[in-house]
């Protein structure tokens, strides 16, 4: 049951992510999209498309998921590492471990796409995917 409850609340965090993330996307190409809202001059174009890399930089855009098997005697790759981070590095790496008996989930913050924390390879190479 516990084990239902954490990755039940793994996936609403990604899912939470995910819509703020296409909530961003939306709101961006609204604001492209409307004609009386975009400059007639070159000028003020390229002031337009400034402005909204900067407003891009902040969302989480760079997004790589790694599955692996944590244990040797697993199989089908059930154990997973997830990052969310945006242009500079800055975000979380959810992992989830499954075992026989029970699953462990781990978030760790990430910072200029460092960790204070000690990382997996599996959490460096989803960080690494991230970057790419």
């Amino acid at each position: 049951m516990v084990l239902l409850a954490v990755l039940s609340l793994v996936v609403a965090l990604v899912a939470i992510a995910l819509s703020v993330l296409t909530l961003r996307t939306t709101d961006a190409r609204r604001r492209a999209m409307g004609a009386e809202a975009l400059p007639e001059d070159v000028h003020g174009l390229r002031q337009e498309v400034a402005a909204l890399r900067a407003e891009a930089r902040g969302s989480l855009r760079h997004v790589a998921v790694v599955r692996y098997d944590a244990f040797g005697d697993m199989g089908g790759h059930l154990s997973w590492s997830l990052a969310l981070l945006d242009d500079s590095g800055d975000g979380v790496v959810l992992s989830s471990i499954h075992g026989r008996s029970d699953a462990r989930s781990y978030a760790k913050n990430i910072a200029g796409w460092r960790c204070e924390q000690p990382l997996s390879p599996e959490e460096d190479e989803a960080i690494a995917n991230a970057k790419a």
